[in-house]
């Protein structure tokens, strides 16, 4: 029941389920269509190369990394803001930006504009990702948030199932233009009830001053610079003077900037909430598993692809074995209410990751294609471990900040698990670049992806923390 002597700006003292449901239902979406332009480029990135010839294939690279890096980069100061400006007027301005990009892209008449726009994508989702999730934790009971984060991970784990497919089918029918211009009409059905979800109105913490302007753009450029020297690193030359410079730069204005932010009265970044041990270890778990993850989900298409010869549509349909697999160990571990329960099956599924990596390191996976006795089979087993993993870091560090500060906290472990990723990918590059056979790199990938997830299960087994006091 409301509590009517509640101001009508204020979030109601109690939220009905059919509210929370809608918020979920909502926010699902925004993940979905920002999730999915993480991955469906690569399927279609032949194709727009060809559209542009004249233009160098590293430039052209920036269409897949220019989203990833302002995506990571932004998504830290982005959920200070959208608990300080209020979360549901971020969301629905996130998610205008992003139709209004999408159109930038779709329309892009050459590789700098088409780049631009991607970039501008990127910013775009960064904001629209915390500002979601923070709307959905809000409208969550405490003792639901898992299975509130679980349904959310599992809405970007749909979006791994479709995308290939999809993007496979619309660069086929329509051409590669589509997988951009669909975006926007899912965002404009998405806005309408975006506007109308409760919560995310102004309460004592968002009334405050806008987050250090200073800080904030330390802290964005400072880890783009980082996950663009990451990133390009491979390809610029690992001691060239742009990525020292990238890279050097990065952490300098990253450490500027949090320490600024130790001292400020309107953080940029809310260091305040690595206090807590709990959120600490989800952090530092998130980033860890990240590496493993991304290197893992790139390096699973390029070996089907490479090496057992598998066309676009064969690797799709094999990598969806992992994805649903993932979807499904998402729901069902947001529905353990139990700490201690929640942090041993996240040991679990760190272990099942890193059978299935290590599983994949071995000869099992040589040469001549074996989809039923080796490939489904630890598919599932790591698609199930991730979708374990990623809802029992997302609850641990949801739990562990207080309501006001949801936002941020949310955008801090999604920031570390992108920083992660980019790690991960750029192993994953040097790895190759030293191997002596592609399948001995592939194995020596896979083999070091498992040997990280075998890390995150133990750091996920620490006692855990007892809970804060709010």
């Amino acid at each position: 029941m409301t509590d009517v002597s509640a101001r009508p700006d204020d979030p109601p003292a109690t939220t009905p389920a059919d509210a929370a449901g809608r918020t979920l239902a909502v926010a699902a979406g925004a993940a979905f269509i920002a999730f999915l332009d993480l991955s469906v480029v690569n399927i279609a990135f032949p194709t727009i190369a060809q559209s542009y010839p004249d233009t160098a294939t590293g430039t052209l690279t920036w269409i897949v990394s220019g989203y990833a890096i302002a995506f990571a980069a932004l998504l830290t100061p982005a959920g200070r803001l959208a608990d300080v400006l209020g979360r549901r007027r971020l969301f629905a301005l996130a998610l205008a930006g992003f139709a209004v990009t999408s159109l930038l892209c779709g329309f892009a008449p050459d590789a700098a504009w088409l780049i631009a726009g991607r970039v501008l994508q990127g910013v775009a989702a960064a904001f629209m990702v915390p500002a979601a999730l923070g709307l959905v934790l809000e409208a969550t009971p405490r003792e639901k948030i898992g299975a509130a984060i679980g349904a959310w991970s599992a809405a970007g784990g749909f979006a791994a199932v479709v995308g290939p497919a999809l993007g496979g089918a619309l660069v086929e029918v329509f051409g590669w233009r589509a997988i951009f211009l669909i975006n926007v009409p899912i965002a404009l059905v998405l806005i309408i009830p975006g506007l109308k979800l409760p919560g995310g109105a102004k309460t004592a913490a968002r009334t405050s001053a806008l987050p250090d302007p200073l800080g904030t753009l330390s802290i964005a450029i400072g880890l783009g610079a980082i996950v663009a020297g990451v990133t390009e690193g491979g390809s610029w030359g690992w001691t060239a003077p742009g990525t020292l410079v990238a890279l050097i730069g990065g952490v300098a204005l990253t450490v500027f900037a949090l320490v600024r932010s130790r001292h400020h009265a309107s953080p940029a970044v809310a260091v305040s909430l690595w206090r807590t041990r709990q959120f600490a270890l989800a952090n530092a778990g998130s980033f860890l598993f990240g590496a493993s993850m991304f290197a893992w989900l790139l390096a699973g298409p390029l070996f089907l692809n490479a090496i057992w010869q598998y066309s676009v549509l064969e690797s799709a349909a094999a990598l969806t074995v992992g994805a649903v697999a993932s979807m499904v160990t998402a729901v069902l571990t947001g529905r353990i209410t139990s700490p201690n329960g929640m942090r041993w099956i996240g040991v679990l599924g760190g272990l099942m990751a890193a059978a299935s990596q290590g599983w994949m390191a071995t000869d099992a996976f040589g040469p001549d294609p074996a989809l039923w006795s080796a490939w489904v089979p630890a598919g599932l087993l790591g698609g199930g471990g991730i979708g374990i993993v990623v809802t029992v870091l997302g609850t641990a560090a949801a739990s562990s900040v207080p309501p006001q500060q949801f936002a941020a906290g949310i955008g801090m472990n999604l920031t570390a698990r992108q920083v992660g990723g980019a790690l991960g990918v750029a192993l994953l590059a040097a790895i190759f670049a030293g191997a002596d056979t592609a399948l001995s790199g592939f194995h020596l990938v896979f083999g070091v992806c498992g040997a990280i997830s075998l890390a995150v299960a133990l750091l996920l087994a620490w006692p855990a923390p007892a809970r804060p006091t709010n």
